[in-house]
């Protein structure tokens, strides 16, 4: 016998879940039965190259059954088992990323929340909700031996071997005396039948003389039950289907406990013959953005589970939707490597992506508040397609929502903006659709470079996330309207110059040729501007320079990441730029100029969101402007 400790945030996991997660503790069954059913579809698999796999012991099976004496519930499967090195590190280890971040939002207060258990992979854990002492025995497919895991729940575990006649394996619960009625095998069917129906494998409950009131006691051998339908619920006709069916399947496959938002169920029929499923989750999981998670949907050929996680079937842009597809088509020895270049898949992989984005363009339209949630939570990763992905970039646009500078006279403050309610809106003279970059709403909101367009009635679309730059670049243009990043030196906006603005403009000539000599190596050009209103300057994006906030953020990364060339440009109309020109014009040696046009350029730094590069030098120029000032 072993005794081993569990790993330190195993023991953190259970103590929270045995200690505070108490709503809904029924649903321990259909988690169990879950992982039960993961490990026939393991089986089966690897049955297709080792058919030795399933000598001794041909059904694939979920059994249930109870010893009252013990009150003890026993959930036994004859999938693929484990051996001894495989419950240690299954069992008491969480090998998911996401187990502190687990831990962390349990401790922040959702303590009572127990649908984030399968979000976090430690389903098998939620035994724990109506047991106080856990027995597993398991006997791996090809092997001889078997071994014993039984814990409290507490600090340890022990590991022994252990006799079982052929493989699988065998959870035991002892139950708390609270949850007595799960020893009643009404019981069990009920939640079978609410929680697992949608398990395409036989789920038998084992029942006794004594369990059936309309049997005579004696010595009758056990009776088994089918409890389930134990057809892969996706093969059923839609009509046959409750939404509850449909939900389950959905926590089943995925481990969100959240109701998923809007579902597709089809039939494609033709040279590829295919069924699919996908649901739009709620909510983001906790490791959406990390790049080494590969996510995908599950691809069964057959009725047969050849890969859990296909990222072959739907583009890393819709990696956010989740389901299956089950194909007649593909071979069952299917490997990623032949995917890559199966012209079935490619055609399936089409099909896929038009009904997910057929299924949120109706949620857009039907269910607008809901689509807004959707996009709150995961619009970020469908506009990667727009920069990546010519083929479907028309689709994603018109799915596409931005804030903007647009105020609805009795709609939301936080409204969203499609670019068809956004062209629908121009002006009269407005040839394209500005927008511009930043890390907030409200940090866009107040830009310099909304000023003029601001002043002609243009709306502007308010841009906030990493990927919008390279979104707006491959959508090009939207209804005959080009996109115009209006941060950009080479904007060119409707003229509307008077006399006045062009004599402004000439009188800045010698404030422009000292500027440039004092802010030589810190920019590339000094410019009149035409796009200020208020503002006295403001540093526009020059050549192939990235916005700040992508420079900050690409920085904080850890990738280097060179300063990209600004413009500065200067209001001529500005009270403070004029007083400046003044000077200029009678001493461009005089360094106060080369102090007062340092701080124009240092003010453009902090208005668009880049350090200042002298701090120190920052404050004395102001302090030295406010003791002019007030003297």
């Amino acid at each position: 016998m072993g005794t081993h400790a569990f790993q330190a945030e195993v023991g953190r996991v259970l103590s929270l879940v045995i200690n505070s997660l108490y709503s809904n503790k029924e649903i321990f069954l259909r988690e169990l039965v879950s992982n039960a059913s993961d490990a026939l579809d393991k089986l089966r698999f690897r049955a297709l190259t080792e058919p030795a796999l399933l000598e001794g012991e041909p059904e694939l099976v979920v059994r249930l059954r109870v010893e009252p004496e013990a009150k003890a519930l026993v959930i036994e499967d004859t999938g693929i088992g484990m051996t001894e090195a495989e419950l240690v590190e299954n069992l008491g280890t969480v090998a998911k990323s996401g187990s502190a971040a687990f831990i962390e939002k349990l401790e922040a207060g959702a303590k009572k929340d127990v649908s984030i258990i399968g979000q976090f992979g430690v389903g098998f854990y939620s035994a724990y909700l109506v047991a106080d002492r856990v027995e597993v025995v398991s006997r791996a497919a090809g092997s001889g031996a078997a071994w014993k895991w039984t814990s409290s729940g507490r600090d340890t575990f022990e590991v022994e071997p252990a006799e079982r006649a052929k493989r699988g394996t065998e959870i035991r619960l002892f139950l708390k005396d609270e949850h007595a009625e799960l020893l009643e095998p009404w019981r069990l069917r009920d939640l079978v039948r609410r929680y697992s129906d949608y398990v395409a494998y036989p789920i038998e409950l084992e029942t006794t003389a004594k369990d059936d009131d309309d049997e005579p006691e004696g010595d009758a051998p056990p009776k088994r039950e089918t409890i389930n339908r134990g057809r892969a619920l996706w093969q059923r006709p839609k009509g046959e289907i409750t939404d509850e069916q449909y939900e389950e399947l959905y926590k089943h496959l995925t481990h969100d406990w959240e109701p998923p938002v809007a579902r597709t169920h089809f039939r494609v029929e033709g040279t590829q013959e295919f069924v699919g499923l996908f649901w739009v989750p709620k909510n983001p999981p906790f490791d959406l953005d990390d790049p080494r998670k590969q996510r995908g949907v599950r691809l069964f050929v057959k009725r047969v589970l050849v890969m859990e996680d296909c990222e072959a079937i739907l583009p890393q842009w819709l990696r956010f939707v989740r389901g299956l597809v089950d194909s007649d088509d593909l071979p069952l020895n299917v490997s990623r490597e032949l995917l890559q270049e199966s012209a079935a898949l490619r055609t399936i992989k089409k099909q896929v992506t038009k009904r997910a984005l057929d299924l949120l363009d109706e949620l857009a339209t039907d269910k607008p508040e809901d689509y807004k949630a959707v996009w709150s939570a995961f619009g970020r990763i469908l506009k990667e397609g727009l920069a990546v992905d010519p083929e479907w970039k028309e689709r994603i646009a018109k799915l596409s929502r931005w804030p903007s500078t647009y105020v609805p006279g009795d709609g939301p403050s936080d409204a969203l903006v499609s670019l068809d309610e956004y062209v629908a809106r121009m002006k009269d003279g407005q040839e394209a659709i500005y927008y511009v970059t930043g890390e907030s709403r409200e940090a866009l909101s107040g830009s310099p470079h909304l000023e003029a367009l601001q002043a002609r009635g243009f709306e502007v679309l308010l841009m906030t996330d990493a990927v919008d730059t390279w979104a707006a670049e491959g959508i090009g243009e939207h209804g005959g309207k080009k996109l115009v990043n209006a941060m950009r030196a080479d904007v060119k906006l409707p003229e509307d110059e008077d006399d006045t603005a062009k004599a402004a403009a000439k009188e800045l000539e010698p404030l422009v040729a000292a500027a440039k000599k004092v802010l030589d190596g810190k920019v590339r050009d000094v410019a009149v501007s035409s796009r200020l209103r208020e503002s006295p300057a403001c540093l526009v994006l020059a050549g192939a320079a990235m916005p700040a906030h992508l420079e900050k953020l690409l920085a904080r990364s850890g990738k280097e990441v060179p300063k990209g060339q600004r413009n500065l440009e200067l209001n001529p109309t500005h009270p403070a730029v004029k007083a400046l020109a003044t000077l200029a014009a009678k001493d461009a040696a005089d360094p106060k100029l080369a102090d007062w046009v340092t701080l124009l350029y240092e003010q453009s730094l902090i208005s668009e969101g880049s350090p200042v590069e002298d701090p120190n030098g920052f404050a004395k120029r102001v302090t030295a402007l406010l003791v002019q000032a007030v003297s």
